[in-house]
C-alpha cells in the first residue's frame, strides 16, 4: 500500500486540471481583447465606486487601480449603442462597476466573513444580517464581473446634474429610502441606491413608484435591445448574454 501513494498522488496531480470545473482563471495582464470604456464612449460618465470608499466595504477595494472602466471589445461596442440610443434624449450611461478583478472577489469575501466590520451596514445592507450575504446570493466566490463582459450602470440626464462628493464622515441614510433621503445621486431615480442589497433593488419589483419603474424599464429594455441580461436581484447589473469569455475569470488589476 506504501508504494502505492506516490503513484496516486503522481496521478492526482497530473489529472487534477482535467476534473476541475469548467471555470478557469484568466491572465494577470490585461489582453488585447479587452478595452477601456472612455476610449469607446468618451461622454459616458464614471463613478466607479470600488476605487473610492463609498461602497459596502468602506474602503477601496484590492484591484482598483485607477477610475476607470475596463470591458471586453464586444461588451463595450454594444454599450455603445446603448448609449447612442439615449444621446437624442439628452440622456447618457453612468457607470459603477465594470470588469472586476478576481483579487477584488476575493476581497469581497474577506469582508463578508468577518462579520464584525458593519461599519456600512445602515446604507447597503441595512436590513440583512451579515452572516447570511452568502446563503442569500449578495457575495459569492466568483462574479461574472472577473469574466470582462458585465457592468452595472445608470441613466444620467444631460446635462448632468453635480454628483456630490463623497464624506465617509457623514451620517449614513438607508439605499432604499426615497431619493433626497438616501445618498444624493445624479442619475435618474431607479428606486434604490446602487449595492442596495435589499428586495426593492430587484428590477421587477412593485413597491417602488411608477416614475422609477419607468426609469428601470428603460434601462432595461435598453440594454436587452442590444444583447445584454439584467440580474433578477440588481436593477443595475447587466451581462453581455453572448460573453467572449463565459468560463474564464480574470485578475489583471483595473488601471
Amino acid at each position: 500500500m506504501k508504494n502505492v501513494m506516490p503513484i496516486i498522488a503522481l496521478l492526482i496531480v497530473t489529472l487534477l486540471p482535467w476534473v476541475l470545473p469548467a471555470a478557469s482563471y484568466g491572465a494577470e495582464k490585461m489582453p488585447d481583447t479587452f478595452v477601456h470604456l472612455e476610449e469607446v464612449i468618451p461622454d459616458a460618465v464614471l463613478d466607479i465606486r470600488y476605487f473610492s470608499k463609498h461602497n459596502f466595504l468602506g474602503v477601496r477595494v484590492d484591484g482598483y487601480l485607477a477610475p476607470t472602466c475596463i470591458l471586453t471589445r464586444e461588451a463595450a461596442q454594444a454599450l455603445a449603442k446603448v448609449q447612442k440610443d439615449l444621446a437624442p434624449f439628452s440622456m447618457t450611461i453612468k457607470i459603477y462597476d465594470c470588469y472586476r478583478p478576481q483579487q477584488a472577489v476575493d476581497h469581497f469575501v474577506r469582508w463578508a466573513r468577518d462579520i464584525r466590520d458593519t461599519k456600512t451596514k445602515k446604507e447597503f445592507y441595512p436590513t440583512v444580517d451579515k452572516k447570511n450575504l452568502f446563503r442569500d446570493g449578495y457575495v459569492a466566490d466568483q462574479s461574472s464581473h472577473s469574466r470582462g463582459s458585465t457592468v452595472d450602470l445608470t441613466i444620467v440626464p444631460l446635462p448632468a446634474p453635480i454628483q456630490p462628493v463623497y464624506n465617509e464622515a457623514a451620517p449614513l441614510a438607508e439605499c432604499y429610502l426615497p431619493a433626497g433621503v438616501r445618498y444624493a445621486d445624479n442619475s435618474l431615480d431607479m428606486g434604490t441606491g446602487f449595492d442596495c442589497f435589499h428586495e426593492l433593488s430587484h428590477p421587477d419589483n412593485k413597491n417602488i413608484g411608477p416614475q422609477q419603474r419607468g426609469h428601470r424599464l428603460l434601462l432595461k429594455a435598453l440594454m436587452e435591445k442590444h444583447g445584454f441580461k439584467n440580474y433578477d436581484k440588481e436593477w443595475w447589473h447587466f451581462t453581455l448574454l453572448n460573453e467572449p469569455y463565459p468560463d474564464t475569470y480574470f485578475n489583471f488589476p483595473v488601471k
